[in-house]
């Protein structure tokens, strides 16, 4: 037995006794999206009694977890989260004060969460799901996040580890030493998964827009959802495109074998995908499994806008709720209501903005609720979140064309979204403009 094995047996932790171990007040940062410690969160509830006040800080829950959506916990738990999956959406509209939510942008997200929980003299926990560790070497690996995971746990009081055989190895920098570690539980569990999305009509001719505007050689940014994915499927015919995203997805795999994507022409990391964390099936997630040419690095690196702007010619394609008709973009919220959260939008739509022949692109639908309200608005829905604000807007697409606002006026700019709305609402929309005194 290695001293490292040693090491590990010693701190090997059943579930109880590792939540048993947090103080009765604390703040514990979990893992990201496929990443989240399942253990924790789906055990932490029986342990109610032992626990004063415990807050859990994660992003893009993917599974049920009774903590954070059932209103009998309030008072005892709390999920502050940096974006909303469908269960916790659901708990805060139905009001129950078990989650609440973190505004960011997620090149920070996690610092400026540790820090703020150190500023107010909180115990600080990082706990996050990691691969078998290396006998030899005595490091686990993070897997497939690391969007704020390493920069919390160089803030942590404490730091425990699930070991899970399901988590792909990753390169990049994706290590974590048993010497930093002070508990393991050994917890074997899938990894959440999410099914490829099939665009409809709409989102093929939206996409069928955005492809025109990519060029050979560009690199990208690309998101999830029916509109990218349709729009990788619209880019076969370009070469040497590649990637630098926030998150890796499986339209990205596609591309990659048919020759499209070949990261040869990017500025810096060149014949690498670069990500700071992946989602998708597990068809993926083998794909990707000690793939040397995928890299997760830290989400303070590879969503920092000026470290995006190191690639020349990139492309950000992000999704939208509403536009209003200066450019202000809300994404995340219905009105005042919290739907999803800003996540890496604005960090990519700025970095691309600021790249040499870069292009930042929103997409949206012309329509919402079955085409009975226009997603181009004269003024966002009171309380909406600007999620990119006017003075950062590049381009603006829906199945209706493309509006180029960057360097617009006002007048230029509102003109240029009428005339990619949809046509039922123009003319209310002119009216409205001319009211306001847009044009």
């Amino acid at each position: 037995m290695t001293s490292w094995e040693e090491k590990y047996k010693r701190k090997l932790s059943s579930i109880e006794d590792a939540i048993k171990s947090l103080p009765p007040k604390a703040t514990v940062i979990v893992g990201m999206a496929a990443m989240e410690a399942q253990g924790l969160l789906t055990h932490v509830h029986e342990y109610e009694e032992h626990f004063e006040y415990l807050k859990v800080g994660s992003c893009l829950n993917l599974g049920d977890f009774p903590f954070c959506q059932e209103q009998k916990y309030e008072g005892t738990f709390c999920n502050d989260n940096w974006f909303f999956g469908p269960a916790t959406r659901k708990a805060a509209k139905l009001g129950y004060k078990i989650v609440d939510y973190m505004p960011n942008n997620l090149h920070r997200a996690g610092y400026e969460k540790a820090l703020a929980e150190k500023e107010d003299g909180n115990y600080l926990v990082f706990w996050g799901a990691v691969t078998p560790m290396q006998a030899k070497s005595g490091y686990f690996n993070l897997g497939i996040s690391n969007v704020y995971e390493h920069d919390v746990m160089q803030l942590a009081d404490k730091i425990i580890l699930e070991v899970n055989p399901r988590v792909p190895h990753m390169h990049g920098e994706t290590q974590v030493h048993i010497d930093q570690v002070d508990a393991i539980v050994e917890y074997e569990n899938p990894l959440p998964t999410i099914p490829i999305p099939q665009p409809n009509e709409v989102e093929e001719r939206i996409a069928a827009h955005i492809a025109e505007l990519v060029d050979d050689g560009s690199t990208l940014q690309i998101g999830i959802g029916g509109i990218p994915n349709a729009v990788a499927k619209l880019l076969k015919d370009k070469k040497d495109l590649g990637v630098h995203t926030e998150m890796f997805t499986e339209s990205m795999i596609e591309l990659f074998e048919e020759g499209v994507i070949t990261n040869r022409k990017k500025n810096f990391w060149p014949g690498k995908f670069v990500c700071t964390f992946a989602m998708g099936t597990q068809n993926m997630y083998d794909w990707i499994d000690n793939n040397p040419g995928v890299l997760v690095l830290k989400g303070r690196y590879v969503n920092d806008p000026y470290v995006i702007a190191r690639n020349d010619n990139m492309v950000s394609i992000n999704t939208a709720i509403s536009v209003d008709l200066t450019g202000q973009v809300c994404s995340e919220s219905i009105g005042a209501t919290q739907f999803s959260g800003t996540g890496g939008q604005l960090d990519t739509h700025r970095g691309a903005i600021m790249s040499n022949g870069g292009k930042g692109i929103i997409a949206l639908r012309s329509t919402a609720k079955g085409g009975t309200i226009s997603t181009i608005t004269p003024t966002l829905l009171s309380g909406s979140i600007v999620s990119v604000p006017r003075h950062d807007l590049d381009t603006v697409v829906t199945e209706y064309g493309v509006a180029r606002l960057r360097g617009r006026t006002v007048s230029k700019r509102t003109e240029a979204l009428i005339s990619i709305a949809h046509p039922d609402f123009r003319e209310e929309l002119r009216a409205a403009a001319r009211k306001i005194g847009h044009i």
